[in-house]
């Protein structure tokens, strides 16, 4: 189970309308939804991965400490939600040095994980696997092996990886392969625009089927159907970020009670867990 730690106004896909410049004017949500999910979370006996932006754990230091404290794991979704494909290796570099140090700083433990804003490396920028084994990073789980018009890599291996030559461990999110095709069924906007029997059916069929574990994702605005409404959206982008945020809570609900859930770190690097 991960999250990825970042507020309504910060998805790629608000970009071209809301300026970075713009954030700290703009009222944030982030930490009161977070603080439901760990909730949510406490509920249901569930340890998840928290893939944070520095953005956010600089100006919510307590919520990147309860994280920890719940007994989740702390990971870095880069400092300011930048696409990893639209940095130089030296930019990249920066970006997740920074961020591991901002997150450690914080919350006093090690962070390992790293998760690329919008699944932003592919077959392109494989380099910036290196730079995270060299930045300290234990694994990533930055490539979503689809084919999507934002991002993806549909020829990379389904689950759990190295290089031939070695290297982080990379984690993709948890595809279906059907007629020769992977098909998302790991979370995000599928999961709320598909029914849920339907994500439950493709979940089951991965543990079964394939004999492995599902890496599923949310952001904490998918649970905030009363959250501000941006001016000026295309009708795709529109669509897709407010579909069905009202039904969104009580399908994680369900998700929680049907599969058993735990941190990344521990279900894939069991050397390294708490």
């Amino acid at each position: 189970m991960s999250v990825d730690v970042e507020d309504y106004f910060q998805v790629s896909a608000f970009e071209p309308y809301v300026s970075r410049d713009d954030w700290d004017a703009i009222p944030c949500r982030v930490e009161r939804n977070t603080e439901r999910i760990l909730d949510m979370f406490g509920e249901h006996q569930v340890r998840a991965t928290f893939f944070t932006l520095g953005w956010v754990a600089e100006r919510y230091p307590a919520l990147a400490r309860r994280i920890v404290d719940d007994g989740h794991e702390l990971s870095s979704h880069g400092c300011l939600h930048i696409r990893a494909n639209r940095q130089t290796p030296a930019q990249f570099r920066d970006d997740v040095e920074r961020s591991k140090k901002m997150l450690e700083d914080v919350s006093g433990q090690p962070v390992v994980g790293y998760r690329a804003a919008s699944y932003s490396i592919g077959a392109d920028n494989l380099w910036a696997q290196d730079v995270l084994a060299e930045a300290g990073y234990l694994y990533s789980s930055s490539i979503y092996p689809i084919k999507h018009d934002h991002y993806g890599m549909p020829e990379a291996p389904r689950f759990a990886h190295r290089r031939i030559d070695g290297g982080i461990l990379e984690i993709p999110i948890s595809t279906v392969r059907i007629m020769n095709r992977n098909f998302p069924s790991g979370g995000g906007g599928y999961f709320r625009l598909l029914p849920y029997a339907l994500s439950r059916w493709a979940m089951r069929r991965i543990n079964a089927g394939d004999g492995q574990s599902c890496v599923f994702y949310f952001h904490p605005w998918e649970i905030d159907p009363d959250q501000p409404r941006q001016d000026g959206l295309s009708r795709k982008t529109r669509f897709r970020h407010y579909l069905n945020l009202d039904r969104m809570e009580g399908r994680l609900r369900r998700l929680l009670k049907d599969f058993n859930w735990d941190r990344m770190d521990i279900i894939f690097l069991p050397e390294g867990g708490a």
